[in-house]
This record gives C-alpha cells, structure tokens and sequence, in this order.
C-alpha cells in the first residue's frame, strides 16, 4: 500500500488546517498509509550544519524518503506559507544531491479567513514544489476560504466543503498512483 505524508503548516492548538487535515486524512486512510509529519521542531535550516546535521534533521530526511506522496495543509501568512513548510522543504532537499522530495507525488490545500482561501500560500508552496521536483497535483486546486465559518471543535462542519474534499482527495489518490512520468 502507498504512503501519504500529511504535512500540516500551523503547529496552533485547534488550528484550521489541522482541522481540514484530519478530514482528509479520513477521506484517504482506507487507500494510503497515511503519516502525520511534525515539523514544529525542526530546528531551522542552516547549511553550516550540513556536514553535522541534527539527529531531528537525520530522521526527518529519511522519514520523507520512505514516503510515496505528500499533502500540505496550509495556512497563509503573508500571503505566502508559513516558515514551517518552507524550513521543511529545505531540510528535506539538502544537500542538492540527496533531496528526499525528488519525484514524489503532491498536493496542496490552502486556508486564509478571507475569500481568497490562501491562494499566496498555495502558489509559494507550489513554485519551492517545482524546483524541488515534487510532482504536484494541478488539478483540482484547493483553496478554502474564509475557513472560521467551516469548522468548529468537532471538525470539517460545512457539507460543501466536505464534499469538495472528497472530489479533491479522489483526485490525489488518482494522482499518487499514477506512474512518475505521467
């Protein structure tokens, strides 16, 4: 069976993506291994530490290699993603030569409060995902805006949105099982 790493890019207690996350993670469990990645601890990348990497690093690198696919959940900050995912994507992709990422199956969902559903987020992360060679999912693309008003303490609330993440994870599962050069 596949694995899917589910990589969520708000370490906040009760967070949105979090939220979204779990649900998709519900959506795929019967397909996929699924593994919840943390990423809140990494230290963040220096390449000073390269030629003595942190053991937090070492195992980060080789849990990303033993992954198929990836799926980030993401908030926007800034109108980009947070330092989270960026930190680690680069962690994973270093040194040049060993990027744990390379090849692998992606996709992204993004959130923001306002309608707009952290579009900056989800292009940031897709443009590091291009020079990383994540092959990410182009369609269908997933932007849930203004995100208060879909979830409350027990989850994805909103039929809609539950229903468009159904469609999405379809999608992704089509995605992850497609042949790398397809």
């Amino acid at each position: 069976m596949k694995s899917i790493g589910i990589i969520v890019g708000s370490i906040r207690h009760d967070s949105f993506s979090g939220k979204i996350a779990l649900y998709a993670a519900e959506l795929l469990k019967e397909r996929f291994d699924i593994a919840f990645i943390d990423i809140g601890s990494l230290v963040i990348y220096n390449q000073d530490l390269d030629n003595e990497p942190p053991e937090e690093w070492k195992h980060f690198r080789a849990r990303i290699k033993t992954l198929d696919a990836y799926l980030f959940v993401t908030p926007e900050y800034n109108r980009s993603m947070p330092p989270l995912i960026k930190n680690a994507l680069d962690i994973a992709s270093r040194p040049m030569r060993e990027n744990a990422w390379n090849g692998k199956a992606g996709a992204v969902i993004s959130v923001g409060a306002g309608k707009i559903g952290g579009f900056g987020a989800n292009h940031h992360l897709r443009q590091t995902a291009a020079c990383l060679n994540i092959r990410m999912m182009p369609a269908p693309e997933a932007y849930i805006g203004e995100v208060s008003g879909l979830v409350d303490a027990e989850g994805v609330s909103d039929e809609a949105t539950r229903a468009f993440l159904r469609t999405f994870t379809d999608a992704f599962a089509k995605w992850v099982t497609l042949p790398a050069n397809s």
